[in-house]
Order: C-alpha cells, then structure tokens, then sequence
C-alpha cells in the first residue's frame, strides 16, 4: 500500500485537493434551489470535485520505460 501511494502522489494529491474544492463550491456557491445534479448535496459535489482532481492531476504523471 505504501509503495502504491508513493508510485501515485499526483494522482492522491489531485483527489484531496479535488474533494475540498468540491466542498468548498458547494458551501460557498452551491446550489440555492437544489434542483442542480452535482451541487445540490455536499457529497455530489465532493465527490465530483475528488475524480475531476484525479484526473487532472493524473495527466502530469510520467510515463515510465518498460
């Protein structure tokens, strides 16, 4: 487990930082009416905000040689 979380710092990075803007959009922005899919409830939006930072911050991985 160690050596997976090491081999993959960008990709943890990104979800962290991807779920706590997630949260912070919808605490501060959010959705007034609640009829909005993803900013309505606190979890949508983290969780939508933890995969769009993974795969953001999964681009700049490189590629190793085999």
């Amino acid at each position: 487990m160690k050596n997976w979380l090491l081999n993959n710092k960008l990709l943890v990075a990104g979800i962290l930082i991807g779920a706590v803007g997630g949260f912070m959009y919808w605490k501060f922005v959010g959705c007034t009416t609640g009829t909005c899919p993803i900013t309505s409830k606190w979890h949508n939006s983290t969780a939508y905000g933890a995969m769009m930072g993974g795969l953001l911050f999964s681009m700049f991985k490189k590629q190793q040689d085999t």
